[in-house]
C-alpha cells in the first residue's frame, strides 16, 4: 500500500516526554470509513516498554505523597484540558475507529470529563481505612495504599473512555499509570497523553504504543508492576494470567459478552425496539460494544411484532444512516478495523449456514452499502444485521461475534427465558423489559451477569460499578480496585 510521508506521526509519552519508538519503528493508522493510511504511531519494543514502566516507578513515591487534594487539583485539571480539547479528541477518536461523531462529540467526550471529575471527588476516600476497636487495650485499624505501578490495556472499539476509567481512578488512589492502547486504534490516546503532559507530574502518567505480541508480556511481568487492568478479549485475558503466573499480581479483567435483551409479553415493545435499534447493539460504532445485546430473548407471543419493529428502525434511512463518519447525520460507523471486518462476515454467513433465518441485513463493504460515495468503498462497512432461530445452540449463539449482529430467539417461559439468558459462558450483561416488578425482581436475582438493566439498556454510570462474572471478567475500574488494605493493630 502506497503510502503518503506527509502523514502526521503521534508519539509516546514517557518520563514526561513525547517520543518515537527506539529506533524509530511506525505502524499505520487506518481510517475505518474508508480503508486508507491516515496516520503513523510507534511501534514499541521492549525496550520502550521498560522505560515507560521504570518511569512510573521512579515518579510513584513522590505522587503516593502528595495528598489527596493536590492529586485531585490535577484530575480535574486534566478534565478541564479534556473539556477544551474535546472536539479534536473526538474527531480523532472518529477517524481512528469509526465511531461517528455525533456520538464522540455529544455522547463520549462529556462522559471522559465526568469520569475525571468523579475521580477528583473521590480521591479522599481513596485512602481511607477504618477503626476496629479490638479490646479495651488494643486498637485495631485498615489503611488503603495505592499498589504502585499501575498497567492499563485499553482496546481498539473504546479507546479514550477506557483509558479515562483505568487511569483517573488509578491516579486517584495515588498510583503511577503506564496506558497501552491497541496499536489498532491508538491516536486518540497517544494524543490525550500529549495533552496532560504539563498536567501530571513527569512520570505519573504514560502511554506507550506497540504491538501486544512485543510488549505485551514486557508490561504486565515486569517486577516493578503492581497491578494489571484488561478491558479486551478472552484470550488476551489469559496471555496475562499465563505471563503472571510465575509471580501472581491483582488483575482487573473486563472481557466480552454474550449478552441477552430479554422482551416479555407485557414489555413496552415501541420502547424496547428503539433501544435495541438504538443504543444496545446497532449502534453509531456498528455494536463494537462488549455489552452489546447480541442475544434478544422474546416472547413467542410478541416475537413478530418485535421483528417487525426492528425492521423498520433499521430501514428507516432517516434514523439508520451510512456515510462520513465526520458528517454528524451519519447514525452508523464501519467496523473498527479490516480483521474484525471478515470475522463479522464470516459470522453471518455461519448463522446461515448453521441454519438461521435472515431477517433483516447481512450486506457489507462501502461499494454495496454506499454506492454514491465512492471515498468510502474500500471501507469496513456492514449492514446491521438480525438472525432468528429456535436454538441457543448455534455458534453465533454462543460466541462474542462483536459487531452489529444479533439473534433472535422465542421463549415460552419465565423459567426458559433464565435458562437461555444464562446459557453462555459468558456473563457481562443482560436487559429485561416487563411491567411486572415481581418478576423483575425475580430476573435480577435469576441472571448470571454483572449487569442487569429492568426497562433500559447499557446504562452505565461512575456511581455504580462495572463488571462481569464467567468468562466476562472479574473486578472494576473503581477507586476501590485501585487500592489495597492493610490491617493494622496497637496495642496501648
Amino acid at each position: 500500500m502506497a503510502v503518503s510521508t506527509d502523514l502526521k506521526e503521534y508519539h509516546n509519552l514517557v518520563g514526561g516526554e513525547l517520543r518515537g519508538a527506539t529506533g524509530g519503528a511506525l505502524t499505520d493508522s487506518i481510517d475505518p470509513s474508508t480503508g486508507k493510511v491516515w496516520a503513523r504511531v510507534p511501534k514499541s519494543s521492549k525496550e520502550d516498554a521498560v522505560a515507560a514502566i521504570e518511569a512510573a516507578q521512579h515518579a510513584f513515591p513522590a505522587w503516593k505523597a502528595l495528598s489527596a487534594g493536590e492529586r485531585a487539583a490535577c484530575l480535574r485539571d486534566a478534565a478541564e484540558v479534556i473539556a477544551s480539547n474535546g472536539g479534536e479528541l473526538a474527531a480523532l477518536e472518529t477517524q481512528d475507529n469509526g465511531w461517528v461523531i455525533r456520538e464522540t462529540t455529544y455522547g463520549l467526550i462529556p462522559v471522559l470529563q465526568q469520569v475525571w471529575l468523579d475521580a477528583a471527588a473521590k480521591a479522599t476516600e481513596a485512602n481511607r481505612g477504618q477503626t476496629v476497636p479490638m479490646s479495651p487495650t488494643t486498637l485495631g485499624y485498615t489503611l488503603r495504599e495505592p499498589y504502585g505501578v499501575v498497567v492499563g490495556i485499553t482496546p481498539w472499539n473504546a479507546p479514550l473512555f477506557t483509558f479515562a476509567i483505568k487511569a483517573a481512578y488509578a491516579l486517584a488512589a495515588g498510583n503511577t499509570v503506564v496506558i497501552k492502547p491497541s496499536e489498532q486504534a491508538a491516536v486518540s490516546s497517544l494524543h490525550l497523553g500529549k495533552l496532560l503532559k504539563d498536567v501530571f507530574p513527569e512520570g505519573v502518567l504514560n502511554v506507550i504504543c506497540g504491538p501486544g505480541s512485543q510488549i505485551g508480556d514486557t508490561l504486565v511481568e515486569h517486577p516493578a508492576v503492581s497491578k494489571v487492568s484488561l478491558t479486551g478479549s478472552g484470550g488476551t485475558a489469559s496471555s496475562i494470567a499465563k505471563a503472571t503466573a510465575g509471580k501472581p499480581k491483582p488483575l482487573i479483567l473486563e472481557l466480552g459478552g454474550k449478552s441477552a435483551n430479554i422482551l416479555f409479553e407485557d414489555a413496552n415493545i415501541e420502547k424496547a425496539v428503539e433501544a435495541i435499534s438504538t443504543h444496545s447493539i446497532f449502534t453509531g460504532n456498528s455494536g463494537q460494544l462488549c455489552v452489546g445485546s447480541s442475544r434478544l430473548l422474546v416472547h413467542r407471543s410478541i416475537i413478530d411484532q418485535v421483528a417487525d419493529g426492528v425492521k423498520n428502525y433499521l430501514a428507516n434511512p432517516d434514523l439508520k444512516k451510512f456515510g462520513p463518519t465526520m458528517d454528524p447525520s451519519t447514525t452508523t460507523g464501519p467496523i473498527a478495523n479490516k480483521s474484525q471486518f471478515e470475522t463479522i462476515k464470516s459470522y453471518i454467513q455461519l448463522g446461515l449456514d448453521e441454519g438461521a433465518e435472515l431477517v433483516y441485513g447481512g450486506r457489507s463493504g462501502g461499494a454495496e452499502l454506499i454506492s454514491d460515495r465512492s471515498d468510502l468503498a474500500d471501507g469496513y462497512w456492514i449492514e446491521p444485521t438480525l438472525l432468528k432461530t429456535e436454538s441457543n445452540e448455534l455458534r453465533v449463539c454462543q460466541e462474542e461475534i462483536f459487531g452489529p449482529v444479533a439473534v433472535m430467539i422465542p421463549f415460552d417461559t419465565e423459567e426458559e427465558a433464565i435458562a437461555l439468558a444464562n446459557g453462555t459462558e459468558f456473563g457481562l450483561a443482560a436487559g429485561v423489559w416487563t411491567t411486572d416488578l415481581s418478576r423483575a425482581h425475580r430476573m435480577i436475582s435469576a441472571l448470571d451477569s454483572g449487569n442487569v438493566w429492568v426497562n433500559t439498556y447499557a446504562r452505565v454510570g461512575t456511581d455504580l460499578p462495572f463488571g462481569g462474572v464467567k468468562s466476562s471478567g472479574f473486578g472494576t475500574d473503581s477507586i476501590e480496585d485501585y487500592s489495597r488494605e492493610k490491617a493494622c493493630v496497637i496495642e496501648l
